[in-house]
């Protein structure tokens, strides 16, 4: 029967009656003329009555004008064509999509949004349906650590493979389009692959032929064609820059769209899934490269007598900490069991590098901590030292580039590389602020010396200007609110002023506390003979926990703060 509901939307678009009425004769002929020639009009259901009557259905060659008539040839593909005309907005294809494959109650793989524009005398508004648009240089399946994605040589449809995939969600982060969806009961990722298997019998995906009204189509589309129309970086009004991926779905209409046309949720604001293993995970392993290289610069402040505890005690607690770290990491995975696939990526995936960076960080640092105990005396063990930080420091720059890779503009390159150094240096100092005072403490011998001191005093300095530097930074993304333009900077800042502002005055308020107030107290009571007093012990503690709740705080933003272009929002409220 659809193909008389397509059949009477076309009617519909192309009737017309008169455009106004004075009483003469002409438009009274006019208007009867078009009322007898919509009389002649029959309805779908009329016209389905006709064609059963007849003997004639023709749902095959009906379906078959929805598909192309030949396979995809070089230098082509398979995609969506979307004619915006016909569109309703009714979900037939969702609903569709979500009986054909399966689907969980609350999983969708096609979602339909809405555009808005004119005037309130002229308004227009806009059903949009969307789903993967098998894009010519798929995020997903660049970023996948694994190599769950894969892209037919012939038919260009990007498939998703789930039984490679390990839940690691990078992809949902890298698409920029929001296509591929977490299923936590799975713990994997999956994503519409345009019913291939249907296409592969010739029969039209789910989606194309629920339409009624015949809005969606599949089309060979010349690959050259695509990358020249995104130059001109129009794809959807709202939507990501086509640039980023190359996207093939075609969006087609005979309006001309307002230059308001926005989706209806563009000026939202709603924070983002925090990831708190990744956030863990980033902050204490910054926290342990920052232990590790802060500890080898200064170790040349320690007098000889306490260099080989501190380096013991130190290395030991840095190392935990990156272990930890590691560890927390594998709760991000909806199948940790399968982590160990992680470097099958390496060639192409940031993901994959950082956890290869982070494996080569810990077993030098492991054997780092354990020449301290065992050949403390070694001197190889500087060089060994320095061998753990360039690893720590390699692996650092591959989380930044992780998030870099994405190319929302939260998280630039610039911005992204500055937090994570500094939170690096910034714990790295509070970390041997807190080893140099432990050592002391718990040492047989009266260690505390003049170097201790300047070593002490020299780091609470470090922490003070790495601190405020970072504060700073953070601060100053409140200056795209003065800016009248709604870009995804300007969001994110609304995200921390709004539905964020708690965790905003709690991640500044402990900044303060752990970078400017308590170091700047200490500073003034350090000494000599000050190390054993109650005051800096419980000082260089609340430095410490301040420094690294604040943090926390801070990595929890970058997450849930960072907003970006996105494909049409919701019709429904």
């Amino acid at each position: 029967m659809n193909q008389f509901l397509g059949a009477e939307n076309e009617g519909d678009h192309n009737r017309s009656g008169p455009s106004e009425l004075d009483g003469s004769a002409t438009d009274r002929h006019d208007l009867l003329s078009w009322l007898l020639a919509d009389q002649q009009d029959m309805s779908a259901v009329e016209a389905f009555s006709q064609v059963q009557s007849s003997g004639q259905t023709g749902d095959e060659h009906h379906y078959s004008q929805l598909l192309p008539a030949t396979p995809p040839q070089p230098g082509q593909q398979y995609a969506f064509e979307v004619d915006l005309d016909r569109c309703s907005g009714c979900k037939a294809c969702v609903t569709a999509c979500h009986s054909l494959n399966g689907l969980d109650e609350q999983e969708t793989w096609r979602d339909v949004g809405l555009l808005l524009g004119g005037s309130s005398t002229n308004p227009v508004m806009q059903h949009v349906t969307t789903a993967c648009h098998h894009c010519l240089e798929p995020a997903c399946m660049t970023a996948c650590p694994v190599d769950a994605y894969e892209k037919n040589p012939v038919t260009g449809i990007v498939k998703h493979l789930d039984d490679q995939c390990f839940g690691c969600q990078y992809c949902t982060l890298a698409c920029p389009y929001n296509v591929p969806k977490y299923h936590s009961a799975r713990g994997i990722v999956r994503k519409c692959d345009m019913c291939s298997d249907r296409l592969a019998d010739g029969e039209a995906p789910a989606c194309v032929q629920a339409c009624p009204h015949e809005a969606i189509s599949i089309q060979l589309v010349e690959t050259e064609q695509v990358i020249e129309d995104s130059e001109t970086a129009h794809f959807l009004p709202g939507a990501p820059d086509p640039q980023l991926t190359l996207p093939t779905t075609h969006y087609k209409t005979s309006r001309v769209l307002p230059r308001n046309t926005l989706p209806a949720d563009y000026h939202s604001v709603n924070p983002q899934h925090p990831h708190w293993p990744l956030i863990i995970m980033l902050v204490l392993t910054q926290l342990s490269v920052g232990a590790f290289a802060v500890g080898v610069v200064f170790e040349h402040l320690m007098p000889s007598l306490s260099l080989e505890s501190f380096r013991q005690f130190h290395a030991t607690n840095a190392l935990l900490v990156g272990l930890i770290a590691l560890g927390a990491s594998t709760m991000h995975l909806g199948r940790p069991q399968y982590a160990f696939r992680a470097v099958i990526g390496l060639r192409h995936s940031w993901l994959s590098r950082e956890i290869v960076a982070f494996g080569l960080f810990a077993g030098t640092a492991f054997a780092y901590a354990a020449a301290c105990w065992l050949a403390p005396d070694a001197r190889w063990l500087p060089v060994l030292g320095i061998l753990v930080s360039i690893t720590g420091g390699f692996g650092l720059f591959c989380s930044v580039m992780i998030y870099v890779f994405t190319k929302r503009e939260f998280w630039n390159f610039l911005p992204t590389f500055l937090k994570f150094t500094l939170t690096a240096i910034l714990l790295g100092a509070a970390a041997t602020l807190a080893s140099l005072i432990g050592c002391t403490l718990i040492s047989w011998e009266p260690l505390f010396t003049s170097s201790e001191e300047l070593a002490g005093k020299s780091m609470l300095r470090v922490i003070i200007i790495t601190g405020t530097v970072k504060l700073l930074l953070e601060f100053s993304l409140f200056r795209h609110l003065l800016f009248r333009h709604e870009t995804p900077l300007k969001r994110s800042a609304r995200l921390m002023i709004g539905p964020l502002q708690r965790s905003t005055i709690a991640r500044f308020t402990l900044g303060l506390l752990g970078v400017v107030v308590v170091p700047l107290a200490l500073l003034d009571g350090w000494g000599t003979e000050a190390i054993n007093s109650a005051s800096v012990i419980g000082g260089a503690l609340l430095l410490f926990l301040a420094c690294i709740c604040g943090e926390l705080l801070e990595r929890y933003q970058f997450f849930s703060a960072c907003a970006a272009p996105r494909m049409p929002g919701p019709a429904d409220p």
